[in-house]
């Protein structure tokens, strides 16, 4: 069975973006999903922090609209919005990223 978190905004605030990918667990997971060919289940991502703030830092990007969740069985997986956000700001994610 496969359910989806809420949707992310349908409009990106510059303010919520900047703010999402301001701290350096986060920008470290959007670098990983940027170099990703396609979504990351949660448990395979490079990172020593705990599962409960895990969770918490996919919650600030989901809410932000920088990722998608949706899940699969018992996996939940995490893709980058990279269109929605080369729309919204144009060369973002390859200033940050380059």
């Amino acid at each position: 069975m496969t359910t989806t978190y809420p949707s992310p905004p349908a409009t990106l605030e510059v303010t919520a973006v900047l703010h999402a990918l301001a701290d350096p667990v986060r920008l470290h997971l959007v670098r990983q999903l940027r170099e990703a060919d396609g979504a990351i289940a949660c448990g395979r991502f490079d990172t020593t922090v705990a599962k409960s703030t895990l969770s918490h830092h996919f919650k600030i990007l989901r809410e932000a609209g920088v990722i998608a969740t949706h899940r699969e069985g018992g996996n939940a997986f995490n893709v980058l919005r990279t269109e929605e956000m080369d729309a919204a700001f144009p060369g973002l994610l390859n200033a940050i990223f380059p």
